[in-house]
């Protein structure tokens, strides 16, 4: 019986119920990425989204850091290919009530509600948005500016269609509806009630987002009472150019640029405050009312928790140093002062972008917890009081407050929780296995996306792919069954016509616009031979601009495309694939880079990038002119990968590729599988990992479809995607293995110190040799009255600029272990910033309340370490560190001294870049493709990366992105 009849046949047998492979539930960047990565699959997918759109919080981004990449043009390409893909089904503006059934049987109820207009009418030309009387305050825009009842969410929403919001007139009060007389398709209809589906799937992925945290729930930011005190989330919206004021940073009290702007670090993070008080009665200013009613509205006094949450945000201190950059983008003369406590820059290349933040004019970056203390009644600015070592305390005037809000859990994740069947955390988010981050507590309920906890874009995105891979593993038996092919339409042969080039200029929001003369441009490119049409398009990857071109090239006659705007990286395989939708050769379109070759690199030669946009549509005009038509076809793929690298990386990624069905060669360079993970014993979450890794090398050595290969090197690897060629030298002999892919998994080293008496001296030592003894109880360690460590050890300078990551942590988790063996031991931690971040800053408050001592010491006056003699005789170290608190130096005594050693590149690292010619960042660690969107990707097709070979990370970051890589 063929494939189709016995579907056919299955979905006759389910009624009414609708059959996927996997339902992934959130729309933002981690769930758009899983859909694609299951959709590619093979598998049929649908998607789910509670708002009218995909795009999550990525979507109310301006930029995005490090690179500051415009956020919706990285973004929008993926919204379209949502879309287009033959296996995914969105469902938007839906919710879902229950699952009920086991891994590889679900069956999910989703709510979809009344958008009141038909999708399959709709045609997005917005005419009914502007008969709409009724306006409110908009949602995408942070409530800044107003919007209709009636509304597309933004511009570039997939699905391009507008919907009713509860501010309707004839919702609330059975009256208007001069929308339904507006719309010309009669696709507006208020009779619809919410519709009930029930989809049968085998794995679900859930994948919720998060909020911005609230800072009305803390009186002394008087947000909302200080009408020019905004949150990072309103002012992301002030910078973009599709903002309320279309780019323009203005003060809401009179609409001018603010010149001296104040940030605020971790408001409503790394704050606990249990005590509870009264919101204000009816009519008094600063807060709103119970039921989010405002005075006057009879709304009665109800008791709240007023406090943040104790965990720390990840991303704040990034995210506002981006917009420094970008404030000082605007207004070059702006002053900006950071209000801080440490800056946590630990993400890869995050301390080159603190580094530049902080070097740039007018820039000032203060260790001080603040109070905002008055608004000046005329000209509404804002008074702080903060205190300095060397000044105390002090009061400022500003501008304008920008309060750096932390990241919460959504709103109503309880009954979200229950409705799956999964538990939380104490934080409020999702409860996962402590050996596998992407697992819920619940089988064949995988997580993604910052509903694991505070998180940055990549790793939303590897966590998405991660959580993709399992449930490839547990579905792979049905993979691509229920999967459809793209159909496109017939391919026009315009090889023997006259060029017909249509030329589209992007303002790509204000990256390109506000810099080169876009209406210029396009005038230009109309007196270019062959030229026929030219445009301007404020977002030309945006899927109403896609369809315009689509259509342009049908009723124009286009045959010849050329877009200048970004980069091809990211978009060239969207506007190919719109030129094979209006059935001309992908082959005859061509891109013209004019933000990165043009407008970031002469952002202040306005004029002078105007013409060198120009120069760049001409040249790419001359070139268009000759371009023929390709053809693609396909090749035979070798569906067996090879994995280097045999640490905890390595074999999660070998083993999710051999649970769905492939063939692994994993290749070791030592004569044991585990990596670096041999030397650790325990994690802060309390993981065993010994007893882990022994697990993990069992089920690696165990699986028929992994073959291993230790004390082993590569001495050539040739070949492309699909079909490489990888010669293996071992124990076993010389081996070629062809495969089709590899990952990269060859982790990283620990850092030699050079520095303070390591070395020299026993009682120095790493923390992973600290680790080790305090696992083995070694005698020196618990006859120590005294443990030093120190952070920072060989990196954040000249020769390493970067952070480690993991080993404010690691010292945490060591200090927090003496603790508990040896009570009275004295342990103090000498740091730059302590980078506990995320649900690890529990940890940190943890060792301070237990009498671990935390001491700063800045770069110029590091500690210094000497042999002597305590008081009571003995032979100790003696650490000299300024502290900057008593403005002092502090002399220590020392029976052990931990160095917080760096991590740094695998010393296989060039070797490996040149055999798999894949490339190293600056530090020597592994680059990827795109440090948002293509975080397990190298730009060499078919290669990928996971684990420290990338950047240092946590064994939870590791397994995460090493499923990513699978």
């Amino acid at each position: 019986m063929e494939k189709e009849q016995i579907v056919e046949q299955v979905c006759k047998s389910l009624g009414n119920s609708h059959f996927g492979d996997v339902m992934v539930v959130g729309g933002g960047i981690s769930g758009i990425q899983a859909a694609l990565d299951l959709g590619t699959a093979g598998f049929k997918v649908y998607f789910v989204e509670k708002s009218p759109t995909v795009g999550g919080k990525m979507a109310h981004l301006d930029k995005t850091f490090p690179t500051n990449d415009c956020s919706m043009c990285i973004e929008s390409p993926k919204f379209v290919e949502c879309k287009r893909h033959p296996n995914i089904e969105m469902i938007t503006y839906a919710e879902v009530e229950s699952v009920k059934g086991k891994a590889g049987d679900f069956t999910v109820t989703v709510v979809k509600k009344p958008r009141y207009v038909d999708e399959s009418k709709c045609t997005g030309c917005t005419v009914c948005v502007e008969y709409c009387p009724v306006k409110y305050p908009d949602q995408f825009n942070q409530r800044i500016s107003n919007n209709k009842a009636i509304h597309i969410y933004f511009a570039q929403a997939i699905p391009l269609v507008t919907y009713v919001d509860e501010s309707c007139l004839y919702l609330k009060e059975g009256k208007c509806q001069i929308c339904l007389a507006a719309c010309k398709t009669n696709a507006i209809d208020f009779t619809q009630t919410p519709e009930y589906i029930d989809i049968k799937v085998g794995a679900i992925i859930v994948s919720p987002g998060i909020e911005p945290f609230d800072p009305k729930l803390r009186a002394e930011y008087r947000y909302g009472e200080f009408v020019n005190v905004v949150t990072a989330f309103d002012y992301e919206r002030l910078l973009c150019a599709t903002g309320p004021y279309e780019g323009e940073i203005l003060r809401a009290s009179d609409k001018k640029h603010p010149h001296n702007i104040a940030w605020i670090h971790c408001v409503g993070s790394r704050q606990v405050n249990s005590n509870q008080r009264l919101l204000p009665r009816e009519g008094e200013a600063g807060y709103p009312l119970a039921g989010g009613a405002l005075p006057g509205e009879g709304a009665t006094r109800a008791p709240v928790v007023e406090g943040g949450h104790s965990y720390c945000s990840a991303v704040c201190c990034t995210y506002t140093q981006k917009q420094v950059i970008l404030t000082k983008d605007h207004d070059e003369g702006a002053k900006c002062t950071i209000f801080h406590n440490d800056i946590r820059s630990y993400g890869k290349d995050f301390e080159r972008f603190y580094q530049r933040t902080e070097a740039l004019p007018g820039i000032r970056f203060i260790r001080s917890y603040v109070s905002i203390e008055r608004e000046d009644p005329v000209t509404r600015n804002v008074t702080i009081r903060y205190s300095t070592p060397d000044d105390g305390v002090k009061e400022e005037e500003f501008d304008m407050v920008v309060l750096s809000v932390g990241l919460v859990p959504p709103a109503n994740l309880r009954e979200f929780a229950d409705a799956f069947g999964i538990e939380l955390n104490a934080h409020g988010f999702c409860k996962t296995n402590p050996a596998n981050p992407l697992e819920t507590t619940r089988p064949g309920i995988f997580v993604s996306g910052a509903f694991q906890g505070p998180m940055d874009i990549p790793e939303s995105v590897f966590t998405a792919s991660g959580a993709g891979s399992l449930c490839g593993e547990i579905l792979s038996y049905r993979r691509g069954n229920l999967s459809t092919a793209r159909v496109y339409p017939p391919e026009r042969d315009v090889s023997q016509e006259e060029p017909r080039i249509g030329v589209y200029v992007c303002h790509c929001g204000a990256n390109i616009g506000r810099i080169v003369n876009v209406p210029s441009t396009v005038e230009y490119s109309l007196t270019l031979p062959n030229v026929v049409h030219a445009e301007e398009s404020l977002f030309i990857c945006s899927t109403e601009a896609a369809a315009m071109l689509a259509k342009d090239i049908k009723e124009r006659g286009l045959n010849r495309v050329i877009v200048a705007a970004c980069t091809p990286r990211t978009h060239e395989p969207l506007f190919r694939d719109t030129l094979r939708e209006a059935g001309i050769n992908q082959y005859y379109y061509e891109m013209s880079n004019i933000r990165e070759h043009c407008s970031w690199v002469h952002s202040k030669e306005k004029e002078a990038a105007t013409e060198k946009a120009k120069d760049l549509i001409r040249m790419s005009v001359a070139r268009v002119r000759h371009l023929e038509p390709l053809q693609e076809f396909d090749l035979p793929v070798n569906k067996v990968a090879v994995v280097v690298g045999g640490g905890i990386g390595g074999m999660t990624s070998a083993l999710s590729i051999a649970n769905q069905r492939h063939e692994v060669h994993l290749i070791e360079k030592e004569k044991e599988l585990g990596g670096m993970a041999r030397k650790l014993h325990y994690t802060l979450e309390g993981l065993d990992v010994q007893a882990y890794l022994k697990d993990l090398i069992g089920r690696v050595y165990k699986h028929p479809l992994i073959h291993v290969y230790t004390n082993a090197t590569i001495p050539e690897a040739t070949g492309y995607v699909g079909n490489f060629a990888t010669k293996v030298k071992s124990d076993r002999g010389l081996k070629e293995i062809k495969h089709g892919a590899a990952v990269i998994a060859i982790g990283a080293d620990l850092y030699t110190p050079t520095e303070y008496l390591y070395g020299e001296d026993e009682r120095v030592m790493n923390h992973l040799d600290l680790e080790e003894k305090i696992t083995d109880r070694d005698e020196k360690i618990m006859n120590a009255q005294s443990v030093v460590m120190i952070q920072c050890v060989g990196c954040r300078n000249e020769e390493r600029n970067y952070c480690s990551k993991i080993c404010c942590s690691e010292s945490i988790k060591n200090a927090l272990k003496l603790k508990e063996i040896k009570p009275d031991v004295d342990v103090c931690i000498l740091f730059r910033d302590m980078r506990t971040y995320g649900f690890k800053e529990d940890y940190y408050r943890q060792a301070a309340g237990k009498g671990v001592h935390f001491i700063r010491y800045e770069p110029e006056n590091k500690p210094q370490v000497e042999p002597g003699e305590a008081e009571d005789g003995r032979l100790v170290l003696k650490v000299t560190a300024m502290d900057y608190v008593l403005g002092k130096n502090l002399e220590l005594d020392a029976d052990i001294i931990a160095l917080a050693a760096a991590i740094i590149p695998s010393a296989g690292s060039q070797e490996i870049s040149k055999l798999f010619k894949v490339a190293l960042g600056p530090d020597g660690f592994c680059q990827e493709a795109h440090v948002k969107l293509r975080p397990v990707d190298f730009a060499a097709e078919g290669v990928y990366l996971c684990g420290t070979a990338h950047y240092p990370k946590l064994i939870s970051e590791t397994v995460g992105q090493a499923y990513g890589a699978a």
